[in-house]
């Protein structure tokens, strides 16, 4: 059996993840979360996007137009951050939801995931090497390293930075990637 698909997809993931947004977004998640919620959270959609994407080969980026992924993605980052700094309680909750903490995770990186880059390189490398599964399992196992360590530097900040700052600044970071992916879908120019 062949494996250049998986450590290819591996490779490459890792390589084009490390301090993406998508990981950002894993590191403020699980400062304000508990890890693992997020880590599962972010996983299942890694899985889900990803996994359409190998399976399908660029369905998704003949079906929806990037213009209507970008804005639909930008309106949900502006609404994220917006909620996060204005109705975001600042102490850490004793008791978490975790079906609702999984789902908002889960929503936030499937949205994010869409139409950026690491989806079209992974429809790209399920063409090119003709092996989906491959494929999609080296991109599995390269989020999971990436979301692991992702997930251990939010819970780091969070022990040591008062949760205030920490959703203010998240907050801000989930407006400012709204503002850039909404910008980039109106004027055509990529961004992110």
């Amino acid at each position: 059996m062949d494996f250049m698909p998986l450590l290819a997809s591996f490779g490459l993931v890792m390589l084009a993840e490390l301090g993406d947004k998508t990981q950002l977004a894993v590191i403020s998640l699980s400062s304000k979360r508990k890890s693992k919620s997020v880590f599962i959270g972010a996983l299942l959609a890694f899985a889900l996007v990803d996994g359409v994407s190998a399976l399908a080969g660029g369905a998704i980026a003949t079906l929806v137009p990037a213009l209507w992924v970008g804005i639909g993605a930008g309106t949900a980052f502006l609404l994220f951050g917006t909620y996060t700094i204005f109705f975001e309680k600042t102490e850490k909750p004793e008791v978490e939801d975790r079906s609702f903490a999984v789902a908002s995770c889960f929503s936030l990186i499937a949205l994010m995931e869409l139409g950026d880059k690491t989806q079209l390189a992974v429809v790209s490398l399920a063409a090119e090497y003709d092996s989906p599964f491959l494929v999609f399992v080296g991109v599995m196992l390269a989020f999971a390293a990436l979301t692991g360590l992702g997930v251990t530097l939010g819970a780091a900040i969070s022990r040591r930075v008062p949760l205030k700052y920490v959703r203010i600044g998240s907050g801000s970071l989930f407006i400012l990637f709204g503002v850039l992916f909404i910008w980039s879908a109106v004027s055509g120019i990529k961004l992110l």
